[in-house]
């Protein structure tokens, strides 16, 4: 009786211990999500909260449309084609009505993005507190309440088939699972298209958490069916490119009909098919009649009407021809380690396939970056030796599992982008596979202590190099994230904050040179030439072919009188990126340096070749169309000695200037260009010049 009380005290204790390990390591992991977690560049724009995208979608259901709450920008409808990025930038990207990424039709815009979050937090969220969720604190939400629906599965797992193993083998898989699978890089700027990444993958946890309960509870099975279903309709209502994965959902359903030792009826396999089934093709029907609302097709989700850097109707979203690119990308493409910290340097791309939009975040190749996956392949180590029925249920959710992580890379390997943004819609799956593996080794060597201790110390090598490499590729993807804060808070004028952000940037990586350029920028826009001086020599030190680096240089170079070394750098930007000055700064700064060197009443204070690059820049920006620009590009040429030139663009000024009606913006034009006539530049009087 004494030994059976001593058993049970045992017992309690190891599992005491047990839930402490667990509850510590979840702990551990969301408090690092909720520390790493950084606002992103829409939020930046404006910090009221009702201001995010979310929220804005939120109070347009609220008022009884399915538009957003923000009026278009009138501009567009006046434009021949709104969505061409080159003739809409001035009116997307308005701070007042930032419509950037919106999808634009019929006057209104619309949120391309998933509209599960909005349903399932956002909404309910306003509903409950009168108040708006950042998008920020909607990603670590979404994040954390995935990583404990993954973590829960793996604890059952090992609870009911590997009991035999430590659980330090269970808690090394819990940190992957948080740890490994690029939800840090998504945390380090919660923006719009994090939503949704983060929502699927909360869903896509709770429906193989749904399957496993279908394939383990038979009494209950139909619900569990029905449960996953509407978890993964959630699911693809968040991403639709999950849409592939739902045939997870027939698993349990494939496994009473293969597995059982009797035979089933088809009323019951018709019963659980409809459980699989209804949820998912209800949520499905749903979104078919919203976008027949918005877009007026049953499929358009509003893709090819977004406002982006690109005229996405005319692009080619998903093709076989990305198909060789994106798998080197997400299973192949290594990064390159460097001396210095984060030590992660990204490897050299292939050549991109031929309308393919780009990368946006290098740091996928999971298969040389995240190692540990490689132990997806022991999977079936878990269940050889058990009996029939034992080992049946767990290899068909580890087959559930799998065709998960498969069908959803494969979509990804067709779409015309790749990100390692996108990794939570397949690597998540694919690492829980992983740690069954794992567990399967524990099991199939427990009676081998020589090989149990070497295949350890293979899959903890694994394992802490996938976490240590999620942990740097963390830190660069922060970095990066504070550079496009402070890009953000530079357009906006905030030159303090802009300087914080990139100040944070380098602080974590010193060696991007465009890192380098951003603060350099922000120095100047401050009047610290000095500074912005040493930054921008840094720049080109680092990398000479930056064509900005070389840009902002010559340009800094000019406010602190150095004109012949700032053609020097000029010419090195022109000669790296042509049409750099109408891209760079706008279009004012741009002219007004230009007429400065144009017409400045001293001689060494002058230099016409500059002046025509500067005011080319500007009228290429403006499309030729602003005719104080026009008439500083005519007094650039004069004071380079190119009068033919002067002389038909101060003839367009006049025109431009007739045409708007200025009469004396006229008369000034008409007297600049008798002096062309007579092939004499224009300079300022000293007085004049210090009026100005």
């Amino acid at each position: 009786m004494k030994i059976s009380a001593r058993y049970v005290e045992l017992l309690n204790q190891l599992w005491s211990l047990n839930h402490a390990v667990f509850g510590l390591v979840c702990a551990l992991v969301i408090g690092i999500f909720c520390w790493s977690a950084e606002p992103g560049f829409f939020e930046s724009a404006s910090p009221r909260a009702e201001d995010s995208y979310y929220n804005l979608l939120v109070q347009g259901f609220r008022s009884g449309q399915l538009n957003v709450k923000r009026e278009a920008p009138p501009g567009l409808a006046q434009l021949a084609n709104p969505y061409d990025p080159s003739a809409n930038a001035s009116y997307v990207w308005d701070a007042r009505c930032l419509s950037y990424e919106m999808s634009y039709y019929k006057g209104k815009l619309y949120l391309y993005y998933g509209v599960t979050p909005a349903l399932v937090l956002f909404w309910p969220y306003a509903a409950l507190t009168g108040r708006y969720c950042l998008h920020k604190y909607a990603v670590v939400i979404f994040f954390a309440l995935g990583f404990l629906v993954a973590a829960g599965l793996l604890y059952g797992v090992w609870r009911r088939y590997f009991a035999g193993a430590s659980i330090w083998v269970v808690a090394a898989g819990m940190l992957a699972l948080g740890l490994a699978t690029g939800a840090l890089g998504t945390l380090s700027s919660c923006d719009l298209h994090e939503v949704p990444h983060s929502c699927g993958f909360v869903f896509t946890m709770l429906a193989l958490a749904a399957i496993w309960g279908a394939l383990h509870k038979p009494k209950r099975q139909a619900l569990w069916l029905m449960l996953a279903s509407l978890a993964y309709g959630l699911a693809i209502g968040s991403r639709p490119s999950l849409l592939f994965g739902m045939i997870i959902l027939l698993m349990p359903v494939a496994h009473t009909w293969c597995a059982a030792s009797e035979p089933v009826s088809l009323r019951r396999i018709g019963l659980l098919f409809m459980a699989a089934a209804g949820p998912v093709m209800v949520i499905g029907l749903g979104l078919m009649i919203y976008n027949t609302r918005r877009f007026d097709s049953p499929f358009e989700f509003g893709w090819r009407y977004q406002l982006t850097d690109i005229q996405n109707a005319a692009a080619q979203p998903f093709s076989l021809h990305y198909l060789w690119f994106n798998l080197k990308l997400y299973l192949l493409e290594p990064v390159r380690w460097g001396w210095h910290f984060p030590f992660l340097q990204a490897g050299q791309m292939s050549p991109l396939p031929s309308n393919y939009y780009g990368v946006g975040g290098p740091y996928c190749g999971i298969l040389c970056n995240y190692p540990v996956v490689w132990l997806a392949f022991a999977a079936p180590l878990a269940w050889r030796g058990r009996p029939a029925p034992e080992a049946s249920a767990l290899r068909w959710f580890a087959w559930a599992a799998f065709l998960l992580s498969l069908t959803c890379a494969l979509t990804l390997c067709v779409f015309f982008s790749g990100s390692s943004g996108y990794l939570a819609d397949f690597l998540p799956a694919l690492m829980l596979l992983a740690i069954v593996g794992i567990l399967g080794l524990e099991r199939t060597l427990a009676g081998s202590p020589v090989w149990r201790l070497v295949a350890r110390w293979t899959w903890g090598l694994l394992l802490t190099y996938s976490v240590v490499f999620g942990i740097l590729a963390s830190v660069k993807t922060h970095a990066y994230a504070s550079y496009i804060l402070g890009n953000s808070f530079v357009n906006q004028g905030r030159a303090d904050e802009a300087v914080e952000h990139y100040q944070q940037a380098l602080a974590l990586d010193p060696e991007p040179a465009i890192f380098h350029v951003g603060l350099g920028s922000a120095y100047s826009r401050k009047g610290w030439w000095n500074e912005a001086m040493i930054h921008f020599q840094k720049a080109v030190a680092i990398e000479p072919g930056l064509a900005d680096a070389q840009y902002d240089l010559g340009c800094n170079l000019i406010r602190t009188g150095q004109l012949d070394e700032a053609l020097v750098h000029l010419q090195k930007a022109l000669a790296i990126e042509p049409d750099i000055a109408a891209t760079h700064d706008p279009a004012e700064i741009n002219n007004n340096f230009a007429w400065s060197l144009a017409t400045n009443p001293e001689a060494n204070e002058r230099n016409g070749t500059i002046a025509v690059i500067l005011a080319e820049g500007a009228c290429r920006k403006t499309h030729y169309q602003a005719t104080v620009m026009v008439g500083t590009l005519a007094a650039a040429y004069a004071e380079a000695g190119r009068f033919e030139e002067a002389i038909s663009t101060a003839q367009k000024a006049c025109a431009l200037a007739s045409q708007s009606g200025d009469q004396e913006l006229l008369k000034r034009n008409r007297e600049l260009l008798a002096l062309y006539l007579k092939h004499q530049p224009y300079h300022e009087t000293a007085a004049r010049s210090s009026d100005k």
